[in-house]
């Protein structure tokens, strides 16, 4: 049986890192090629003649004498920690197949918990963010996901208090190959959240393949194409090829979350099903996600503690 060519592809080792970006002088290099590919630009002045301060790690303008920095505007500004452990832990979250808790990331970059954890939470953000902007097309697998336990005493069932909606949608070729994923929290399965969902994140034009639910039908208010399939209950309701590959994704997602986290806090779910997501979807070439993700993150605005506990939870 021939081996898939994605699964096992070389990827990126912690030896190719190191190699490239093992010491503070490579990374500054290389975010500064991100930053500004074609040479310096002042963002006040659009000026490209500069000079470095020495006594800090400052870019000033010769025209305006504006002065700014690497990470001034992105997801790492103010943060201490050197540009290496960065860039490692880009590399562990990126390149795990299954994740990576904040406990296990403490341990491998040498931070105190609270670090790792902040450090996790703006890298997940940055790939939220980036996927949120992603729109899917052609033939949509999409189904109804809760996520968490039943409280003890409490409603049982989808009325769970302690149950966390969310949508997921796996975009197919012609072929029936899995091209892209999203799972997104939402309010509830209603008709005008799920409308919402489908405007934000379906391509107009796309074939929408749902199980019975009625809210789906709502996929129409984004000018998509809507079939609904209903499956009935049971084991052999997640077996229909029609659903193939989202159930597949489902399953994965919620087994790596359960295998690698004891406890996910509500209100961060949607950054932990966009880590997911992000991975899935750049599967193709694992040895470009640590300069993609650099790239993008190098233009996401900065997310500071309390923005960080304050994450918009429906996206």
């Amino acid at each position: 049986m021939a081996k898939s060519k994605i699964q096992h592809q070389l990827g990126y080792s912690l030896l190719t890192l190191f190699k490239h970006y093992g010491t503070e002088e490579q990374c500054v290099k290389a975010l500064f090629n991100w930053k500004w590919p074609t040479g310096f630009i002042c963002p006040e002045c659009s000026s490209q003649s500069y000079c470095t301060l020495k006594s800090r790690k400052i870019y000033q303008c010769n025209r305006c004498h504006h002065q700014t920095s690497l990470t001034t505007n992105t997801i790492f500004e103010h943060s201490k920690l050197p540009l290496t452990i960065w860039f490692l832990s880009v590399h562990l979250i990126v390149q795990s197949k299954v994740g990576i808790s904040a406990l296990s990331l403490k341990r491998q970059i040498g931070v105190s918990y609270n670090t790792a954890w902040r450090v996790k939470q703006k890298i997940m953000q940055v790939m939220k963010e980036r996927d949120d902007k992603r729109q899917l097309s052609s033939i949509v697998q999409v189904d109804d996901v809760y996520y968490g336990d039943e409280r003890h005493g409490g409603k049982r069932g989808r009325g769970s208090d302690n149950k966390l909606p969310f949508i997921a949608a796996v975009s197919t070729n012609s072929e029936g190959h899995p091209q892209y994923m999203n799972f997104n929290v939402v309010k509830g399965f209603r008709l005008t959240e799920v409308a919402r969902w489908a405007k934000t994140h379906l391509s107009k034009g796309s074939t929408v393949v749902s199980g019975g639910l009625a809210c789906f039908s709502a996929v129409k208010d984004a000018e998509c194409e809507h079939f609904s399939i209903v499956t009935g209950g049971g084991p052999k309701s997640v077996t229909k090829q029609q659903f193939i590959w989202v159930n597949t994704m489902i399953v994965n997602v919620k087994n790596a979350i359960t295998g690698t986290y004891h406890s996910i806090n509500p209100r961060h779910l949607p950054r932990y099903l966009a880590e997911y997501c992000y991975r899935f979807n750049r599967r193709f070439s694992l040895e470009d996600m640590l300069p993609r993700f650099m790239y993008v993150a190098l233009r996401t605005p900065p997310m500071p503690q309390k923005y960080l506990s304050m994450a918009e939870l429906y996206g």
